[in-house]
């Protein structure tokens, strides 16, 4: 369809902007939205607290598109759709957030984004798409076990990738 990537990144990024070592995150260490252990795998090698605060948007872009939004097909999803799916990914894997998808349009749920699901979320309208992924992606949210310490800043994420997202398909 299109590359809506750039402006799905600055999204992204808006959210998960600026150094964090909360001692109740699983992530650790993370910066632009990047945890320690995937920038690790993503150069193949260790690195220390000040190569991740020293992380920029341009520097991370690259793995953001490759890890999470081509996962995804973004480029083959319709505009706003994309970045609610590219948002999840980030936050909740590709797989997760692939298989929220194939449960909003009906298809088997594999975690794979391919013809099958491509063709099923060309049938629905954006709009109504991501609000229905909002509900799926927020109701997982509400179970996990640290939603007391997070559950207000998950919320209020997800309502603003819902507007945003919103805004795109319009």
């Amino acid at each position: 369809m299109k590359a809506n990537f750039d402006s799905a990144l600055k999204a992204v990024l808006r959210h998960d902007g600026g150094f964090v070592n909360h001692p109740d995150d699983l992530g650790g260490m993370t910066n632009l939205g990047v945890t320690k252990k995937v920038w690790e795998e993503w150069v193949g090698h260790e690195v220390d607290e000040k190569a991740i605060r020293a992380l920029t948007p341009e520097v991370v872009g690259p793995m953001y598109r490759k890890k999470y939004w081509d996962k995804i097909r973004g480029d083959d999803l319709p505009t706003g759709v994309d970045y609610a799916v590219f948002d999840a990914a980030v936050n909740s894997g590709p797989g997760r957030a692939a298989k929220w998808l194939q449960g909003c349009v009906g298809v088997e749920q594999d975690g794979g984004i391919g013809p099958k699901t491509l063709a099923a979320v060309a049938a629905f309208d954006p709009k109504d798409l991501v609000e229905d992924y909002a509900k799926r992606r927020l109701s997982f949210l509400m179970e996990l076990p640290h939603w007391g310490a997070f559950g207000k800043g998950w919320s209020r994420r997800v309502a603003e990738v819902v507007s945003v997202a919103g805004n795109m398909a319009a």
